[in-house]
């Protein structure tokens, strides 16, 4: 049996927006990693992992990329993200998975022709190609999967439809 590449796209936040799946079928919405008032500040890292092993149990993972910020409006947001990045490149690596980061302005150029494109103009490039996106971070999700699909060349493989429920509902 010919194994199915299944990449999970993610802009990496306290609101991370996902896109998984591959060419002719995605998932995508976003996940809520902020900590409850009463957890410690490491907690928002144990989410991420928590659901990347939820997505890898229900949908398979085969290739991760992530958006690749350089810069950040402050220093606790760079801090936040750099736990993002490594925590996600830790489970990569823990779960034999290739991981791959590409700039921001890469994937807004792919989607929108602009590399310096709006929030707003990513979720209207979304809504456009038949999307819904919750907000600005799962728009990023879509462009960086449809871009990743479209670079890679990867073939028309879709999902079997009883996977599809686990994730759509997630915000």
């Amino acid at each position: 049996e010919a194994t199915m590449t299944k990449i999970l796209a993610l802009d990496l936040g306290t609101t991370t927006g996902f896109a998984i799946g591959s060419r002719g079928h995605v998932v995508s919405g976003t996940l809520n990693l902020k900590p409850d008032r009463y957890s410690g500040g490491g907690m928002r890292f144990v989410k991420l992992r928590l659901r990347l092993d939820e997505m890898k149990a229900a949908y398979g993972v085969t290739a991760v990329h992530f958006e690749e910020v350089r810069r950040h409006q402050g220093v606790d947001a760079a801090h936040v993200y750099a736990g993002f990045m490594s925590t996600l490149q830790v489970w990569c690596e823990d779960n034999n998975i290739p991981y791959e980061g590409v700039p921001v302005g890469t994937i807004k150029k792919s989607w929108t022709g602009s590399g310096n494109a709006s929030k707003e103009r990513m979720i209207e490039e979304a809504v456009k190609r038949g999307f819904q996106p919750a907000d600005d971070n799962e728009a990023d999700a879509l462009a960086l999967f449809d871009f990743v699909i479209n670079r890679d060349g990867i073939g028309l493989e879709t999902m079997p439809a009883d996977q599809n429920a686990a994730f759509e509902h997630i915000v």
